[in-house]
């Protein structure tokens, strides 16, 4: 089926001889229907119909701010210019709504109602924030840490309640529709390094396991104090393609 077999009837849907009435979650833009077939459902058993549709280019911004981000635990991320944000935790609020529910041996449809409120509240958490940073800056550089090798560690909730792999997917089509360009780097001994001077050789620096307690160090080499996460954004901000060095003031 294409695209063109889904037709529009004022706020309504004709789609294989059926006519759906829908509420549209936001504003269709203008263009060409690519597809509108795919049909979903939820968790709550609510039914929603995607669309695909075509649009013009959006063209990219001149390069004038760019950030870096270092997506964490402790705070749900730090920006290279020392904003924490906060991890809501939706994840653990939820398990001990689950657990009341489940002691209480409620219905599994309200379960399930728990399930997707979460679930559509750390989107909707994710999106309002992807969305501040590609209006606020036209370069963002983000870590690749790794939520499957954490997922095997003590710290498993607490990388499940991140969802960091859903925010890096919203954080790379979102800058498409703005214009701003989106990069995901390397950040392996972006904690370890100093952002002011690049050594790797200070006595004073983060290392290994023990080295998570330690959240402000000073770089013995250069006598710069650093704060852990802020640090490791500075450097992953370093490592993308349009580093401060090519245009990005140092944030």
């Amino acid at each position: 089926m294409k695209g063109r077999d889904l037709k529009r009837e004022g706020e309504a849907f004709r789609f294989a001889g059926n006519t759906f009435r829908v509420f549209n979650s936001r504003p269709l833009p203008a263009g060409k229907i690519k597809d509108g077939t795919n049909f979903a459902q939820d968790l709550r058993g609510n039914w929603f119909l995607n669309i695909v549709i075509e649009v013009a280019d959006v063209p990219a911004r001149p390069i004038q701010a760019g950030v870096g981000i270092d997506l964490g635990l402790k705070d749900f991320a730090t920006l290279s210019t020392g904003e924490k944000l906060p991890n809501d935790r939706f994840g653990r609020h939820a398990a001990e709504r689950l657990a009341k529910a489940q002691r209480a041996r409620k219905h599994k449809r309200h379960i399930a109602k728990l399930h997707a409120k979460v679930a559509n509240a750390r989107a909707d958490f994710q999106h309002k924030l992807a969305l501040d940073l590609v209006r606020r800056f036209d370069y963002i550089a983000v870590g690749n840490v790794s939520a499957l090798k954490l997922a095997k560690t003590k710290m498993a909730k607490s990388v499940y309640d991140a969802s960091w792999s859903s925010f890096r997917d919203k954080l790379r089509y979102k800058p498409i529709a703005h214009g701003a360009t989106f990069e995901e780097v390397n950040e392996s001994g972006s904690t370890q390094s100093c952002s002011a001077c690049g050594s790797k050789d200070s006595t004073t620096r983060p290392k290994g396991i023990a080295g998570l307690r330690i959240r402000e160090w000073t770089c013995s080499r250069c006598g710069v104090v650093h704060d852990r996460d802020t640090n490791a954004a500075l450097n992953i901000l370093r490592c993308g393609r349009a580093s401060p060095a090519v245009g990005i003031p140092c944030l």
